[in-house]
């Protein structure tokens, strides 16, 4: 097993398999595998609706008997601790005995176990032939409140959809500004937001733009919403997230999209863009190349889905 600080552990609806695939490539530079991530980079499990939990590994050992030697000589104390074991494909550890090795690793611990209301919790697991044990970062799954947003419509894209797009679009990467190009009630804005990212908005339906703000404020975000044509903006970011309008429940006709495209294209040099149809070309003539792409099938309906589109603006070419 290669030495890495953490491992992640992924979970998701098979519709959204390949949108993990391409989230977990720009957050941690690979695309997980069976649920299953390797990494060195240090990532909350709030930032991702895939990434579920976070082992921070303490010891390592292809042998039990010696994972247990490292554990005590690392005179762990922690008040109120619970300790769980985390079943991975391939592992035939018997119930019983899984019990057997938690009290083997709790009896190392110092402190009073609470299992009920642990303040620390920490695991083992047995992971490609070797026994891992470290401290265990649980999603608390706190963002699904936005789900109870004050205003919201029925075509607007899922949670865990804006979650991805956002860490598409900033690689993870907390410094950058970025730019929900048609921000409607502020969907993608209440995860950027939420995740610790800075991000402002543009909208250009008054009533809309007014929603979004209300949502912002309704959880104490901040973040600048402007209601405006993205034509008219004028500031520069590291990256824009678009869910394009859909033309099925929409007035949106083909030359708005273009335009959402090229005007957006014109305030950074990458994009992530959510749409329900074929937009290559116009990202092809908005100067942009399509660096990556999956589809996302909705929920509950089979002929429905969404294509999400990585974009950087290509160089300019050289004068022969």
């Amino acid at each position: 097993m290669k030495s890495k600080k953490h491992l992640y552990l992924f979970d998701y609806h098979h519709t959204e398999r390949e949108l993990c695939r391409l989230e977990s490539q720009y957050l941690f530079g690979e695309k997980v595998g069976e649920k299953l991530l390797l990494s060195d980079s240090t990532f909350e499990p709030l930032i991702s609706a895939f990434i579920k939990k976070r082992l921070d590994i303490i010891s390592i050992s292809r042998d039990y008997e010696s994972l247990l030697e490292m554990i005590e000589k690392a005179s762990i104390a922690a008040a109120g601790f619970k300790v769980e074991y985390l079943v991975f494909a391939g592992d035939t550890t018997g119930y019983p005995e899984r019990l057997n090795k938690l009290r083997d690793i709790g009896f190392r611990i110092e402190g009073i176990p609470d299992y009920h209301n642990p303040q620390s919790i920490y695991a083992l697991c047995l992971y490609e032939g070797d026994w891992v044990f470290g401290k265990l970062i649980k999603d608390s799954f706190a963002w699904h409140k936005h789900k109870q947003k004050p205003h919201s419509y029925s075509n607007s894209i899922s949670n865990s959809i804006a979650k991805a797009l956002v860490n598409i679009a900033a690689q993870g990467k907390k410094e950058l500004k970025l730019l929900d190009a048609c921000c409607g009630v502020g969907t993608i804005m209440l995860e950027a937001c939420y995740a610790g990212y800075q991000i402002e908005g543009c909208e250009l339906n008054r009533k809309i733009c007014d929603d979004a703000r209300k949502n912002l404020a309704h959880f104490q975000y901040s973040a600048a919403v402007f209601r405006s044509d993205i034509g008219d903006l004028a500031f520069r970011y590291d990256a824009a997230i678009i869910d394009l309008p859909y033309n099925l429940l929409s007035d949106a006709t083909d030359s708005d999209i273009t335009h959402i495209i090229e005007s957006t294209a014109l305030l950074t040099d990458r994009m992530a863009i959510v749409s329900t149809a074929d937009i290559a070309v116009a990202i092809d003539e908005a100067g942009f190349k399509v660096v990556d792409h999956c589809s996302v099938k909705k929920k509950g309906k089979r002929n429905f889905f969404r294509r999400v589109w990585v974009c950087e603006k290509m160089p300019k070419s050289l004068p022969v």
